[in-house]
């Protein structure tokens, strides 16, 4: 059965935050190629991915080097299921993160037996290059960008902090050292921020303290087979499509230790007409943090069996 692309729609992929225990129990209840493309990344890894995200505990399941391919799997397992009911191919994907490497799984530029170890050893270098308890992120609810970014500035006399993840127009994650971070908590309250919150992640993530882990990441990145990607994905780093090879790894390289433009990247999908979104995976983070961002983009979320079901005779118009 041919496939049907919809050059209005869009595939988005969730990063770290998005996990938790027993995630795709409902799907793998009723849909086989859940489990079994759990069992595939197991073998990979050698141990129990399954067991790990059904019966956690939830510290082990939020260890970065167990989450990354966590939710990488589950991202792919339903976009497998996606494609065997004959769901429309979108144009362009994206992924949040940790998510980019889901997309370009699903884009056909990464083999996902390959991506599962790479991700796998893309948290171990993250982990390794701060020592646990040195790093911290907060996220910064209300508070606008440029004075955001004047708050990190404001508490680098305590060492490094930056802006990580311009999530959307209201919500901005901040990541660095940790006494730095909770001087920029302390300074983002003050400046008139609504909330400001500690996201399950266990690294620094998207800032300078991540260099060294990009350095690593590099090199693993030369040792796989990486092709161009039949479905262009917007990377992170400079919200823009990339479909080639060198384009794609520069931008995995320079992700882990620059900001997520994550508003930029759905700005530039609506620029592209897109006119839905679908987001593949666990949770709903990135389906609330669109619609802050664009609100005349429809948003589809594939969280559970029967929400998927529904999508599949979604028409994008």
């Amino acid at each position: 059965m041919e496939h049907r692309t919809s050059a209005s729609l869009a595939f988005v992929f969730p990063g770290q935050g998005s996990q938790s225990v027993g995630m795709l129990q409902d799907f793998a209840k009723q849909e086989d190629i859940i489990s079994a493309t759990y069992s595939e990344a197991s073998d990979l890894l050698g141990y129990d991915l399954w067991n790990v995200v059904q019966k956690g505990p939830e510290i082990e399941l939020n260890k970065t080097e167990i989450t990354q391919p966590a939710l990488l799997t589950a991202g792919v397992a339903i976009w497998r299921l996606w494609c065997k009911y004959n769901g429309a191919i979108p144009e362009y994907m994206a992924g949040h993160s940790l998510g980019e490497y889901t997309a370009l799984v699903c884009a056909g530029a990464i083999k996902f037996e390959e991506a599962i170890t790479l991700v796998r050893d893309r948290g171990i270098y993250m982990q390794s290059a701060v020592s646990v308890g040195d790093g911290a992120m907060a996220a910064v609810i209300g508070l606008e960008r440029d004075k955001i970014e004047n708050v990190c500035i404001l508490a680098g006399d305590a060492g490094i902090v930056s802006a990580a993840n311009f999530n959307s127009p209201v919500q901005t994650v901040i990541a660095g050292q940790k006494e730095a971070v909770n001087r920029a908590m302390e300074l983002a309250k003050e400046a008139g921020a609504k909330r400001v919150l500690l996201p399950p992640i266990s690294v620094p993530s998207h800032c300078s303290l991540m260099k060294p882990a990009a350095e690593q990441l590099s090199i693993r990145l030369d040792e796989i087979n990486i092709t161009d990607a039949s479905i262009a994905v917007i990377q992170n780093v400079d919200a823009c499509p990339h479909v080639f090879v060198d384009e794609i790894k520069l931008a995995l390289v320079k992700q882990l230790h620059q900001p997520v433009l994550w508003v930029d990247t759905i700005q530039r999908l609506s620029e592209l007409n897109c006119r839905a979104i679908i987001e593949s995976g666990p949770g709903k983070i990135l389906s609330g943090l669109i619609k802050r961002i664009r609100k005349d983009i429809d948003i589809v979320n594939l969280e559970y069996i029967d929400s998927f079901r529904s999508a599949l005779n979604y028409n994008v118009t």
